[in-house]
């Protein structure tokens, strides 16, 4: 065995609990585009605060509701990964086990993870702009050029996505910073290391006592944190700590 992948099932052996931090590479493996990645053809013209932004869509809601149509249509054809397989396996092996991802799609729903807490949101969840309320769309309402309006108030209705300028729920952060300072090992995968907050957990964990393990084709920013690094994708190196074939 890999002698990293070895430290690494040590450390998981060792642990009672076990959280996880998760980011744009993992649902990449599954064909999913990161947020940059998906700006191409029609899109690759537009600044992302024209597209993620309250600004944006107050200037231009039609486009911000197209751009996020399109990518919630990307979301709903891809499949779950075996990384994301894996991370709804250590759910039912740690009891306790949490999982936090900076991934605005349902693939670790679909996998199985039923302990999720969605720092950015949802992309597949609505609200009013204006009062808040939740809405359900529609499939046909996906493919109109403006957003619906809210049957409350009027306003016009959006993703339930955090955009730029805006804060993260209160409740999954709180829920995020429990449970990264309660765990005995924290795994980062696939996250660039640059979006705050998020990009604090590791570190509130490594403060209070817990071992970090990094999977990620590439080192970044939370590198230096990490007990143990694994290099590549998470969908090959996941099931090889839990010992699952693939």
């Amino acid at each position: 065995m890999n002698p990293s992948i070895a430290a690494a099932v040590e450390i998981l052996h060792n642990s009672a609990l076990v959280a996880c931090l998760t980011g744009a590479g993992v649902s990449a493996e599954s064909g999913v585009p990161t947020f940059r990645d998906a700006q191409t053809g029609l899109w690759a013209r537009y600044d992302p605060q024209r597209l993620a932004s309250p600004q944006g869509f107050a200037d231009d809601p039609g486009l911000v509701w197209r751009w996020y149509m399109a990518r919630l249509a990307g979301v709903e054809r891809a499949m779950p990964n075996a990384g994301h397989r894996a991370l709804a396996e250590m759910e039912r092996r740690w009891p306790g086990f949490a999982l936090i991802t900076q991934n605005v799609d349902d693939l670790h729903e679909r996998a199985g993870s039923t302990n999720v807490i969605h720092l950015h949101g949802n992309i597949a969840r609505f609200h009013c702009h204006d009062c808040g309320s939740s809405h359900n769309v529609q499939i046909e309402e996906r493919t109109f050029p403006q957003p619906p309006r809210c049957a409350l108030c009027g306003g016009n209705i959006r993703p339930s996505v955090v955009w730029f300028g805006e804060t993260l729920p209160h409740s999954s952060l709180a829920a995020a910073v429990a449970a990264v300072s309660a765990c005995d090992a924290l795994l980062v995968i696939g996250t660039s290391g640059l979006v705050y907050p998020a990009a604090e957990l590791p570190l509130i964990a490594k403060r209070a006592g817990s071992r970090v393990i990094e999977i990620n084709p590439e080192p970044g920013p939370l590198s230096v944190l990490t007990d143990v690094a694994l290099r590549g994708p998470s969908g090959e190196l996941l099931p090889q700590l839990l010992g699952i074939g693939e």
